[in-house]
């Protein structure tokens, strides 16, 4: 941890675990290291970043108007799957932000990710700016072996990948735009619009924003494969659904998760175990509920459109 937390120091850029997916990290307040990440990845230039923070009183580096509800939220949900929207203080430039005058922060809940943050915080480190570490619009890596197999050309010696083994949750953090009177859900996630209710007291606003975020565009989350939501199988397909429904013959079974929470966790890793297979086509049937199956529905469907 000391090692990579110099590495994040000196400009370089450290891939490392989160619950959610694996993070491609760089300083947060260095902008030619925060550059690194939009060229490694082929990211757009106006897509913000996450801040990454070791502790909930770090967000008053990033932002100096925190609603009592965000902080009700960050009180339950940190360390956890769970990003909020904030106005950006000084602190926060254009090159984290996509030239909005939001920042996007949260505090993951990984052993390994908080270390990393907790040693670069000792060094003088503010924060850890981190997309998911793939190439842009591709599926994200719930592993190291997948960030390896992404970013090995783009990467430099210099550059770590920190091995945390498979990610818990395997799906993106829920995004929740702070900068209104009402909480608003700007990405779906593992924290669902009942947790947020529940624990702010609040509605969950339904108004359009304008704010972007990580992972907002229609096409995203994509394997070369082609996804098919909801249809019959066809031989030859690759195959995802609950377990207890069956594969048709000559169909590839890529995953049979027992629950919504497994499917969120295993999904990704599928859709690149298609890719290795050299399939054409995966099959989806999408699971029900309010729950992190939102989520999913929502990647599966950016997912179905391509890259």
């Amino acid at each position: 941890m000391a090692r990579a937390a110099q590495v994040l120091k000196s400009g370089a850029l450290v891939a490392f675990p989160t619950e959610t997916v694996y993070g491609l990290g760089a300083d947060a307040t260095n902008a030619a290291a925060v550059a690194r990440i939009y060229q490694v990845k082929g990211r757009p230039a106006d897509h913000p970043l996450i801040v990454h923070l070791s502790e909930m009183h770090d967000i008053s580096d990033w932002s100096e108007d925190i609603p009592d509800y965000a902080i009700a939220l960050a009180r339950n949900f940190w360390p956890g799957p769970m990003t909020l929207i904030f106005k950006r203080s000084a602190l926060a430039q254009d090159f984290i932000t996509g030239a909005q005058d939001t920042v996007g922060v949260r505090v993951p809940n990984h052993p390994v990710a908080l270390a990393l943050l907790a040693e670069f915080k000792q060094l003088g480190g503010k924060g850890i700016a981190a997309p998911s570490a793939n190439r842009f619009g591709h599926v994200s890596p719930t592993s190291a072996q997948a960030v390896s197999e992404e970013l090995e050309d783009y990467l430099n010696p210099s550059d770590l990948i920190l091995d945390g083994g498979a990610s818990s949750v395997g799906v993106e953090s829920t995004i929740i735009d702070c900068t209104g009177t009402l909480p608003h859900i700007l990405r779906p996630g593992a924290i669902s619009e009942a947790m947020i209710s529940e624990v702010t007291g609040l509605e969950v606003s339904k108004e359009d924003s304008t704010i972007r975020v990580s992972g907002s565009l229609e096409n995203h989350y994509s394997p070369s494969a082609e996804v098919l939501l909801d249809k019959a199988p066809n031989p030859g397909d690759g195959f995802i659904a609950l377990s207890d429904i069956a594969t048709p013959p000559g169909v590839v079974r890529i995953a049979s998760p027992k629950n919504n929470e497994e499917f969120a966790r295993v999904l990704y890793a599928a859709l690149r175990s298609a890719d290795q297979q050299s399939l054409t086509r995966v099959v989806v049937h999408q699971p029900s509920g309010d729950d992190i199956a939102v989520a999913i529905r929502d990647r599966l469907l950016r997912a179905s459109r391509g890259r």
